[in-house]
């Protein structure tokens, strides 16, 4: 059940509006989200911002440093980036930042891929508990959490966003 502290539709404008003031005069920007729900987050910005051929996805499962010790998430979906990202600047958006390690193995994927001008992070809420020198450059909410409970965002059939509070 959606937690009624945090009202997502609500926070995904306040993200959206900071990412558009902060954006309008980048060159060559390109959209990277994070599976799921930073896929989810980055659509939806793609979308408002008119950069559905510049919109890529991401899913960092083979990337993470603790692969070995988490092993392998049921749900892997393909990485699929449709542009040059050699010379691009990229918004990595994510849904909720933590400890960095998402962040980071994001990073080094796109590296994969070429080498972008900058790369930039949006994330809905950071929790606080980084591990890793990683800020964002655009957040709606900081709200720290007990290392015991994640959010976890949601998504409707009708696309409306939904977060909750989860015991690990």
């Amino acid at each position: 059940m959606p937690n009624p502290d945090f009202d997502a539709e609500a926070l995904y404008r306040t993200m959206s509006e900071s990412v558009k003031a902060g954006l309008e005069q980048a060159e060559n920007l390109a959209i990277v989200g994070i599976y799921s729900g930073g896929a989810w987050l980055a659509e939806r910005l793609a979308a408002e911002m008119n950069l559905g051929a510049r919109l890529g996805f991401i899913d960092v499962s083979f990337y993470r440093d603790d692969y070995a010790a988490k092993g392998l998430h049921a749900e892997v979906k393909p990485t699929h980036i449709p542009f040059e990202v050699e010379g691009a600047t990229i918004l990595l958006v994510d849904d909720v930042l933590y400890t960095g390690r998402t962040t980071r193995a994001a990073i080094n994927e796109l590296f994969d891929y070429g080498r972008p001008a900058k790369i930039m992070l949006a994330a809905l809420v950071d929790r606080g508990g980084r591990e890793l020198p990683i800020a964002a450059d655009f957040v709606a909410q900081t709200f720290p959490l007990p290392a015991d409970q994640q959010l976890v965002l949601g998504r409707a059939d009708d696309g409306r966003l939904s977060l909750t509070v989860d015991h690990a």
